[in-house]
């Protein structure tokens, strides 16, 4: 694995960033963003991925919260 101190690899990581990135984009290239989503698909189907969260978030509660401001 990585050497001390530094971040373990996130599991999809790359693929996963590219099509958040590709979504973004203008003008919106949807056979880009569909080829990728599929990327992202093979990825997480030959790791195992089970369920993927953001820094921060590993214990909260996946429901959209329903508290009011």
């Amino acid at each position: 694995m990585g050497k001390e101190g530094e971040p373990k690899a996130v599991v999809c990581a790359q693929e996963a960033l590219n099509l958040l990135n590709c979504v973004t984009q203008s003008p919106y290239d949807q056979d880009k963003c569909l080829h990728l989503l599929h990327s992202l698909r093979d990825c997480v189907l030959a790791k195992k991925v089970k369920k993927f969260s953001l820094a921060g978030q590993e214990h909260q509660d996946t429901k959209p919260s329903t508290q009011k401001a």
